[in-house]
């Protein structure tokens, strides 16, 4: 059975974007991004909050399979899909391009994928991931903590971060997101691109410290690297993305 999902949504028609967030955000990470499709994109565009993330449900159990099973939902009736995703929604991106989903996508840019991944990284992240969510006093506090765990300090303000990031309980104020997620583990990205039935640009930010170039052209021959930016390119500089949207949508038009 699905999960419910928070999803934004905007333009009209054919191709359809599909926005996918990494770890620890939603989807208001592409809102400025919106604002440029708002002027430039002619189809439609599905933000989704990933499960466990934002106003969406939590799984019992997080892998890149469940997760694309619950994002191939929201874009249910296009016709043609390009999926766009940043982080590990990049990998949710690769799998939907698998064909096993029912998703039609005809092109795939995973933006920021971390693709190599040590035994103490993945340890460590399997130790967040049992951890309990933190609770604080403050709105302001837990704003704090949603901005580090989605790698946005210094590029939001915590008044910024969206209600829908957030729960108010009664003992306090604490992130929506699920830490469980954090134990989703390595994508096999070999293995993924292998499988993809859809053409993949793999891109990510030249001060980008979990996916560097050389790690990339391991994969794929021609990376797209975006001058002067870092992980979240796309909250960054929004406008950076559109020349590589534009360009990998008119592939097999």
């Amino acid at each position: 059975m699905s999960v419910r999902l928070r999803i934004q949504r905007g333009g009209e028609g054919e191709p359809v974007l599909l926005l996918i967030h990494g770890m620890g955000a939603t989807g208001d990470v592409w809102h400025g991004l919106h604002e440029v499709l708002r002027r430039r994109w002619s189809g439609r565009w599905v933000t989704p909050d990933l499960p466990g993330h934002g106003g969406s449900a939590p799984l019992a159990t997080y892998s890149f399979g469940l997760l694309a099973t619950e994002v191939a939902a929201a874009a249910g009736g296009a016709e043609r899909v390009i999926a766009l995703g940043h982080s590990l929604g990049g990998v949710v991106a690769l799998t939907l391009a698998g064909g096993a989903f029912g998703v039609p996508v005809s092109a795939v840019i995973g933006l920021g994928i971390k693709v190599v991944w040590t035994d103490e990284e993945l340890s460590r992240a399997k130790v967040l991931a049992a951890r309990p969510k933190p609770v604080y006093p403050t709105r302001l506090e837990a704003a704090e903590r949603y901005l580090k765990v989605a790698g946005l300090v210094g590029l939001l303000a915590p008044d910024a971060v969206g209600d829908d990031c957030l729960r108010q309980t009664e003992a306090g104020w604490a992130t929506a997101f699920d830490p469980a997620a954090f134990a989703i583990g390595a994508p096999d990205m070999t293995a993924l691109l292998a499988a993809a039935r859809a053409p993949v640009v793999l891109a990510a930010g030249e001060r980008d410290p979990m996916c560097l170039e050389a790690q990339l052209r391991r994969l794929v021959p021609g990376p797209v690297i975006l001058p002067g930016l870092g992980h979240n390119a796309h909250v960054e500089s929004p406008g950076s993305l559109w020349p590589v949207i534009d360009r990998i949508a008119n592939i097999n038009r």
